[in-house]
């Protein structure tokens, strides 16, 4: 299965929720990627996305460039989770035929809220969403191997 997570820019949320799946997954044949829907070309991962990935995951990131969502990288996930509904929103008018994969993580495991956006924050707030993203990721780990069980 072919997650593709998706936030603004793809220097701090996506790519951090892309790493925490990846690392944690335990489920084969499931990948993540991450992709932004206003990237800035040759953008690269935030310097406290960076820090906060490499501390919590001994992952280096630093490397990573932005990259913008496109109708083929829509076609080829088999779940496309945003950090946020209006994100969400916004590819459900903009793609009605992928309506059966887009959610926002949130709506999709059931939890409250949107993924705090850091962007421009410092590292204390890149720590708190790395922290809400991961127990997001738990819990759609957790759902994923339930789905496949049935």
């Amino acid at each position: 299965m072919k997650i593709l997570f998706v936030c603004t820019g793809n220097t701090c949320r996506s790519p951090i929720a892309e790493s925490i799946f990846n690392e944690r997954n335990e489920l084969k044949n499931h990948c993540a990627s991450s992709a932004g829907i206003a990237t800035v070309y040759g953008s690269k991962a935030s310097k406290n996305a960076v820090l906060v990935v490499n501390e919590n995951l001994q992952k280096d990131i630093s490397n990573r460039k932005a990259v913008q969502l496109t109708m083929e990288m829509l076609a080829e996930a088999d779940l496309v989770l945003t950090m946020t509904s209006s994100i969400a929103d916004m590819l459900l008018k903009e793609y009605p035929n992928d309506s059966i994969k887009i959610f926002s993580l949130s709506n999709y495991i059931n939890g409250e809220s949107d993924v705090l956006d850091p962007f421009g924050g410092n590292v204390y707030f890149y720590n708190k969403t790395f922290d809400q993203l991961k127990a997001m990721i738990i819990k759609l780990i957790k759902k994923l191997k339930e789905d496949e069980g049935k």
